[in-house]
């Protein structure tokens, strides 16, 4: 068997915390690295939120490396001071976000068309020779020459990597990734890349990897939202039985659920609302009358933790939930 390539989880907010990151770690694996979601500065510094994202005691389990966006350098030196104070040495700077809100900041993708301000954002890099930096980014905002036109600068760069998510900004996350503009951009990248955007299968992965043969690895988000045993399945070259995917969803649920019980501070309600954004994106396509139904069933408040009467529960649901993404 050929070495495999590398997965990283692609950070996304408001999903890839530090309970689902450790919890998929521990449970499902086959991801070599994972991402924070990106840290900004806001007017009065950090959000506590990230900062206990960041926390490197919340993060024992997963291969951690906390992203940053930034629109000038005095945002980049703040935040990287940050990483370098928690002991990061790794880190990722986001020129990828599409998020119109950061765009406008020239943050993101939103800084793109505008090639001295990013020379002048990454140039910041040297000024933290401790850490090893990488850049996570799109084709472009409005065009897709826009990172093809960086690439001569961004080549120059010591970078650990670049990951290209082939979509310009405007697009967000509608309409075709672009192959054409990312097979230009990677015969002309010499620094090790990875590829980003609409992965969600084995398939998927072969199939890019086959044509692009020289990518490090694979970043991915929402496919391993939907199907957590993508990563594992992909490096073991072994499909999980439908069995196995029960109980790992199972102990995936029990961390998650005692995770977010333990440090939300809005009652049940509020876990179980957590609880249903990862279930949509594990019923992607299950009917909204039968996923609703499925999630009403739920024993988040209604059942001791631990009991045998919520356990078994807990494995109904994961069963009812497994059945619904048409794996059994």
């Amino acid at each position: 068997m050929m070495v495999p390539y590398a997965i990283h989880l692609a950070p996304l907010q408001g999903y890839t915390d530090w309970v689902y990151r450790e919890a998929h770690a521990r449970v499902f694996g086959g991801v070599d690295t994972y991402y924070t979601p990106f840290v900004r500065l806001e007017k009065d510094g950090f959000r506590n939120k990230e900062l206990r994202d960041l926390a490197p005691e919340a993060n024992a389990s997963a291969s951690l490396v906390p992203q940053m966006i930034a629109a000038s350098p005095e945002e980049f030196r703040r935040i990287a001071g940050l990483f370098r104070e928690l002991g990061y040495r790794r880190a990722d700077i986001n020129l990828g976000c599409p998020f119109p809100m950061q765009a406008r900041q020239h943050r993101g993708a939103g800084i793109l068309p505008y090639p001295d301000e990013v020379k002048v954002l990454l140039e910041t890099i040297f000024e933290f020779p401790e850490i090893q930096f990488s850049v996570k980014l799109r084709l472009g905002w409005d065009s897709p020459e826009e990172a093809q036109a960086l690439l001569p600068f961004l080549n120059g760069l010591p970078l650990t990597h670049l990951t290209l998510h082939p979509r310009i900004g405007t697009q967000q996350y509608k309409g075709k990734t672009d192959l054409s503009a990312f097979s230009r951009f990677y015969d002309s990248c010499t620094l090790p890349l990875f590829y980003n955007g609409d992965i969600r299968t084995l398939p998927d992965i072969r199939s890019l990897t086959g044509r692009f043969p020289r990518l490090k690895g694979i970043m991915i988000g929402r496919g391993l939202l939907s199907s957590p045993w993508l990563a594992t399945e992909y490096i073991s070259d072994t499909p999980l039985t439908a069995q196995e995917k029960i109980e790992k969803l199972s102990a995936f649920h029990a961390l998650l659920l005692a995770g977010y019980s333990s440090r939300l501070e809005g009652g049940e309600h509020q876990v179980l609302d957590k609880m249903k954004t990862l279930w949509d994106y594990l019923l992607p396509d299950a009917e909204k009358r039968l996923r609703k139904k499925n999630i009403e069933k739920f024993p988040v408040g209604r059942l001791s933790r631990g009991s045998a009467e919520f356990d078994l529960r807990h494995l109904d649901h994961c069963r009812a939930m497994i059945r619904m993404n048409s794996l059994i």
